[in-house]
């Protein structure tokens, strides 16, 4: 297969940019895109010059590989709809809106003999991906997601509209399972939670602080890494960050630490005499940046490379799964919550 059939379900938003995406990636040939409302068809096609229809298996019966950008409630049913035929699948995440409908996913993928990959895009964030180099046994990770108010994604919590980005970041970046999870939420502008935050404990002794907000009078996104051999602060936002750790060649530090009895007066005086120049005296700072591709645009290079074989999905079905299934539980207990707090 030298040249691959790409086509999008869905041209919201989100759908639209994939679109505009596939249309001219190298090694694939467009073959069009699907919406149900024609009006919204008719002004992507336009617009983007591109081939739009109407019907789901008039697009199924010329791809090889499908883009999935429809609402979250709509994935099982055109997945599996896609994977029945043989047809790779990219969906964007949350991969389903329960854990039966990712499996029924999950299983049609089996059957049918074909991949999925999952449409988590903070992986393909430039931060992370200068990042990479560094990551090394994180210990406490922190992250912050906070927007605005706004009209879209309302019609579920804020852990899979916005949280799930970190929860799917986060299990990645640590990669055990998680053993614990503490949260909670409230409602403020919308029936469901606005504002969230979530504990997690890994296997191994890790741990993740994350909070997301839709009602935020800022736009925050930054992801804060602490492990043995550093510092990460990563902006999400910018696709920037930095990388801090102690300076190799400390020789004060050294031979205090080689004292008998740890001589702990002697390396407070030390640390003094270090530092009255700056913390520069002591740290190394390492910026972090990657090229400046478009996350999306690497995001669907590596579903295309996913299909001819030339690597593995960077999120398979089952890490989609996962992802779902810790920001499921993670409402459950703000739900609890709130519904404990209500009834008192």
């Amino acid at each position: 297969m030298n040249q691959l059939r790409f086509g999008v379900a869905g041209a919201g938003s989100l759908g639209f940019h994939h679109t505009r995406i596939a249309r001219d990636l190298p090694e694939v040939a467009f073959a069009g895109f699907f919406d149900p409302d024609p009006a919204r068809a008719t002004e992507v096609a336009e617009e983007l010059g591109v081939k739009g229809v109407s019907q789901l298996d008039d697009l199924l019966d010329q791809v090889d590989a499908l883009i999935i950008a429809s609402p979250t409630t709509t994935h099982r049913d055109v997945s599996v709809a896609a994977l029945r035929r043989g047809i790779h699948v990219f969906i964007e995440k949350p991969i389903a809106s329960t854990l039966e409908e990712a499996d029924e996913i999950l299983e049609a993928a089996e059957k049918g003999g074909a991949l999925i990959q999952v449409g988590h895009v903070e992986r393909f964030n430039s931060a992370i991906v200068g990042a990479e180099p560094w990551l090394e046994d994180p210990l406490f990770i922190e992250s912050h997601r906070l927007s605005p108010f706004a009209a879209r994604g309302i019609d579920v919590a804020v852990v899979l509209d916005l949280m799930i980005h970190d929860v799917d970041l986060v299990q990645s970046l640590v990669g055990a399972p998680v053993t614990e999870i503490r949260a909670t939420g409230v409602p403020v502008l919308t029936p469901s939670v606005d504002i969230a935050s979530a504990r997690l404990a890994f296997e191994g002794g890790a741990v993740a602080n994350l909070t997301a907000s839709r009602v935020s009078m800022e736009r925050l996104r930054k992801l804060r890494i602490f492990q043995p051999s550093g510092y990460l602060s990563l902006n999400l936002a910018t696709g920037t960050g930095e990388f801090l750790r102690l300076k190799k060649d400390l020789p004060a530090l050294s031979e205090i630490g080689q004292r008998p009895g740890g001589a702990p007066g002697g390396m407070e005086e030390a640390l003094k005499g270090l530092v009255a120049g700056g913390l520069e005296q002591i740290v190394e700072r390492i910026p972090l940046a990657a090229d400046d591709a478009e996350p999306l645009r690497r995001e669907q290079e590596a579903f295309r490379d996913a299909v001819l074989g030339r690597r593995p999905p960077v999120v398979p079905g089952r890490e989609g799964r996962n992802a779902l299934d810790v920001a499921l539980s993670i409402e459950s207990r703000i739900l609890r919550h709130v519904a404990d707090s209500r009834s008192k």
